[in-house]
């Protein structure tokens, strides 16, 4: 530092395969001489045009496969990190490299490899010293530090007086032990972090390491058995606070190491809760709470007995290893999962409850709407308000066991109201769809117009008051089209009123519902189609009913009784069993009453005379005539069977 306070060049002397790294090019000494440098001159050489100093870096055992540019842009990166990096008085943090520094650089060959070239080197770089045409001659008037000759002396002498009185610099044994004390721990670091890094990847991979705080706190101690047994040679002071830096470097290296295995510690701990919730809630009698507390204890104590394994340093009571975070994380976590859990509980135990309310309100509801009386709607609602008490006393029974808050128990009495009263309102709507109620009002007309009071069927007569009796049954179920309409009780205590709000999102609609409307089966529209719809089946009914009295008014014919009188009983079954036969005799009738009304009697018997004679004489010949020809074929037989014979004879 001295040399740099009172030279115009400071020559830097570092082999090629050194540059680029920051221990072996003592990168770390320079930057300390920079900080004092400019701690205690910096002011001064601020306010001075004269006081920048050339720094020559002397490349050494150059083999030229790496261009002299390259090397110089490395070395000058290098030197403006450690300049951003020093710890720069307040006035001076806005002062750049190039205020204070001019870089130079130089390279010489290998001496013994390349002696020849190396030599001519050393001749290339004395005539930057001793040339002063050149242009990279290094001893510039800038530089200069406008002392005179008889002055160096008080002029050094004063410089190092203001060394140690002004900046209190440590001494040679200070600057040593500084510098060796990084150099360990540089080494120790290095070690310890090939130890670390083999965790590393497990732990980010989210899986719990078994005994890592064991291996944390051996690597630790390791690194700091190591520190303090090469360091603690040099200045006391020097080597606990290079300590304390190291002890820094490592906890900020084990950190995330140690917070990754709590949060993994977490998730695990978390899933073997959320899992031992769900198997100890498979079966039917069991105590949610109980299960709830049994689970979370357990798995607090296994993350806590984790979490303390996995601090890197027992001895300290430091609160960069407190793991109460993370407890807290836990355990917010868990209480969501236990909601969770009783959330699913209950919402199955209230969909099991409606469906059971379900299966009980069907029976009721169609045996009063397939019976319409004035007082339907009571008997109904006096049915639903029946089976959803005993839905809730249900709910309420199993709530307990749930360890439900009152706010859940009144949202879910909530919903449950609402959607049984959706239940009821979809089997009413169901049963009075326009096919089945007028299937129902076709039958209750049938049953005041077709039956008696008794219930027997009626044979009307001409006698009968057909027009009065259907009217009477068509009005009186003309009236049920208004009772079907609307949900509506007689009875005040029974009257039913919606929920204000949905109790949760289990809520069947997501709208919310008027009360009033949702008491509205049809309206008015619908009920007159349904009205006119059933006009024309009561009409049906009534003409069939008018032809019923037509039919039954007829009598058997008085010509009928003379009939049997004269044919007898037998000759009138004949006839009546052989329809062919009486048609003939009918047909013959009315020929001969046709013929005897028209005078033509006498005609028409001497036209059946001779049609009688024509008809004999025709079959007689035929007769006759086969007759004749037999005869003759007979003489021919026996003229011929003579013949034969005396033919014989003669031969």
């Amino acid at each position: 530092m001295f040399s740099l306070a009172v030279s115009e060049v400071l020559i830097l002397n570092l082999w090629e395969n050194q540059v680029g790294l920051y221990q072996a090019a003592n990168m770390a000494l320079l930057k300390t001489v920079f900080e004092v440098s400019l701690s205690l001159f910096g002011n001064r050489a601020a306010d001075s045009r004269n006081q920048r100093t050339l720094l020559l870096f002397v490349v050494r055992d150059h083999i030229g496969t790496t261009p002299l540019a390259n090397l110089q842009a490395t070395l000058s990166a290098d030197m403006q990190n450690i300049w951003d990096s020093l710890s720069k008085p307040p006035e001076l943090q806005g002062r750049r490299l190039s205020d204070y520094f001019d870089l130079s650089f130089a390279t010489l060959s290998h001496k013994i490899f390349a002696a020849y070239k190396f030599e001519s080197d050393i001749h290339e770089l004395r005539k930057r010293f001793v040339d002063k045409s050149r242009d990279d001659y290094v001893f510039r008037t800038a530089y200069h530090k406008r002392i005179p000759a008889d002055g160096i002396a008080f002029h050094m002498e004063s410089i190092w007086v203001q060394m140690n009185k002004d900046l209190d610099l440590p001494t040679q044994q200070q600057l040593l032990a500084q510098f060796r004390c990084d150099e360990i721990s540089s080494f120790v670091l290095s070690e310890f972090n090939e130890q670390a890094k083999s965790q590393k990847r497990p732990v980010e991979e989210g899986s719990v390491v078994e005994g890592l705080g064991a291996m944390m706190r051996s690597w630790r101690l390791s690194a700091l058995e190591s520190y303090a047994r090469d360091a603690s040679r040099y200045h006391p002071g020097v080597y606990e606070r290079k300590r304390v830096d190291l002890v820094g470097v490592l906890d900020f290296t084990l950190s995330p190491l140690f917070v990754g295995q709590l949060t993994n510690l977490r998730k695990t701990c978390l899933t073997q809760f959320e899992t031992e919730m769900n198997e100890r809630t498979r079966g039917e009698d069991y105590d949610f709470a109980e299960i709830a507390v049994a689970a979370r204890e357990h798995c607090e104590a296994v993350f806590c007995a984790g979490a303390r394994e996995a601090v890197p340093d027992d001895g300290e009571k430091d609160t960069q290893w407190s793991f109460d975070r993370e407890l807290t994380l836990l355990r917010e976590a868990m209480s969501s999962v236990a909601d969770l859990c009783r959330h699913k509980e209950t919402m199955k135990m209230v969909d099991a409850i409606e469906r059971n309310f379900k299966k009980k309100i069907l029976q009721p509801v169609e045996a009063h709407l397939r019976n319409p009386m004035p007082n339907m709607w009571d008997k109904i609602l006096l049915a639903f308000r029946t089976i959803l008490g005993g839905a809730e006393s249900a709910y309420l029974a199993k709530a307990k066991d749930l360890d439900c808050t009152e706010t859940e128990i009144a949202a879910a009495i909530s919903t449950l109201r609402r959607n049984a009263w959706l239940v009821l309102r979809a089997k009413i709507d169901e049963q009075t769809a326009e096919q089945y109620l007028l299937l129902k009002l076709r039958i209750y007309f049938e049953e005041r117009f077709r039956y008696d009071k008794r219930g027997v069927p009626r044979v009307w007569t001409p006698n009968d008051d057909i027009e009065g009796a259907f009217q009477r049954a068509r009005d009186a179920t003309l009236g049920l089209v208004q009772l079907y309409s609307k949900i509506s009780s007689a009875d005040e205590s029974l009257a039913w009123a919606l929920p204000a709000e949905p109790g949760d999102e289990r809520a069947s609609s997501g709208e919310n519902l008027d009360c009033d409307a949702s008491l509205t089966v049809f309206g008015e529209a619908k009920a007159l189609d349904l009205a006119a719809a059933f006009r024309k089946d009561a009409e049906a009914f009534y003409v069939e009913a008018k032809r019923s009295t037509v039919a039954s008014d007829r009598r058997v014919p008085r010509w009928m009784y003379g009939l049997l009188a004269i044919l007898g009983w037998n000759e009138a079954i004949f006839l009546l069993c052989h329809p062919l036969v009486l048609n003939f005799i009918l047909i013959i009738a009315v020929i001969r009453y046709g013929t005897i009304s028209l005078g033509h009697e006498d005609p028409v018997l001497q036209a059946g005379r001779t049609t009688v004679r024509v008809v004999a004489a025709c079959l007689r010949e035929r007769v006759a005539q086969p007759v004749a020809e037999r005869v003759m074929e007979a003489r021919r037989q026996t003229r011929t069977v003579g013949e034969e014979d005396r033919g014989v004879r003669r031969g």
